[in-house]
């Protein structure tokens, strides 16, 4: 990495001090109703002794509460005496973004998970990232992102981790998603993978994990649960946390190639032919997209490429073209 300047973010806490620390990773971002004004990123520290480090984050895009939620209450409810190690949680990556409740930050427009590694002299989501790249990630032994559909995007509830050059580090991966249970287990791939926190983490060699538990700018009770239940889990399996992992029957899926994504090509109103789980062979319908102009016109066809799950949809009633509109996956076994 070439010689960059320090980071502008002070912590308000001590990575290194044993117990329980709730504070921020303070942001000077001088403003208009703030000359001198700062971004507080809520940030808790629960430190026992010698042991791995897990960190913990949510809120990577604004819209997207499974994360929050779970990391929020753990932040407040796990006592130290059950950590052997450290815990570094940031229930809000970008925060901007989640006050705002929108994929990307209002201030600068910038998307979190593409910003890395960052810049101590860019935008604000880009100093943000910048920590994380230069601070906490090198920290980490193990990472959990958390990631749901936010807005636009309905996902089935799993848990996932990327298939890897170094198969020592993918096995490692696997076996952490494998513990967190989620009801839907993948091998995933992504049709962008510049810039995000995903690649810095893996980059750098740690167990990276991460998840889409549903989606639609909210959470569900069932999801909730899944998020809340899956940390502990995970804390288990890495021997930062005491006690059992407590399995529950997952499927294991996976995305083999871009052929999983089905993209719009004309704006309209979209119809979902297939639910979410259900089985489709290649060439099924698995959408349509109406257009809304004038009365008369057929609607847009949208076809698996391949056969599979359907393990995505696209949420809002109205599509744009170059809208992600389905994402099947294969079941193994």
């Amino acid at each position: 990495m070439p010689n960059l300047r320090p980071s502008p973010i002070t912590p308000t806490v001590d990575f290194d001090a044993e117990g329980v620390q709730h504070g921020f990773l303070r942001l000077p971002y001088s403003r208009d109703d703030s000359a001198w004004g700062s971004v507080m990123i809520p940030i808790c520290v629960i430190r026992n002794g010698e042991g791995p480090t897990a960190l913990l984050t949510g809120g990577n895009h604004g819209d997207e509460y499974e994360g929050p939620l779970a990391l929020y209450d753990l932040a407040r409810t796990l006592d130290p005496k059950d950590v052997s190690g450290t815990v570094i949680i940031v229930p809000a990556m970008n925060y901007p973004a989640f006050r705002a409740g929108t994929r990307t930050s209002p201030i600068d427009k910038g998307n979190m998970n593409r910003s890395f590694p960052g810049r101590p002299d860019g935008t604000v989501t880009e100093k943000i990232a910048d920590y994380f790249q230069r601070h906490l990630l090198p920290r980490a032994d193990i990472v959990l992102d958390f990631h749901s559909g936010g807005k636009t995007l309905d996902f089935l509830p799993f848990c996932a981790a990327h298939v890897l050059p170094d198969k020592e580090q993918e096995r490692k991966a696997f076996a952490a998603v494998a513990a967190f249970s989620a009801p839907y287990s993948m091998r995933m791939i992504e049709i962008d993978t510049v810039g995000m926190y995903d690649t810095a983490a893996e980059e750098m060699g740690k167990v990276f994990v991460t998840t889409e538990l549903g989606g639609g700018g909210t959470s569900r009770a069932e999801t909730v649960r899944i998020a809340r239940r899956g940390t502990l889990n995970v804390l288990r399996h890495a021997g930062i946390v005491s006690g059992a992992v407590e399995t529950q029957p997952t499927r294991w899926l996976d995305m083999p190639s871009g052929d999983c994504f089905s993209f719009a090509e004309d704006d309209g109103m979209i119809e979902t032919v297939v639910d979410l789980g259900e089985s489709v062979e290649k060439g099924t319908v698995v959408a349509r997209i109406h257009p809304v102009g004038r009365t008369g016109g057929a609607p847009q066809e949208i076809r698996a490429k391949m056969a599979g799950v359907l393990t995505a949809r696209h949420f809002p009633g109205l599509v744009k073209a170059g809208d992600c509109a389905a994402v099947l996956a294969l079941v193994e076994g």
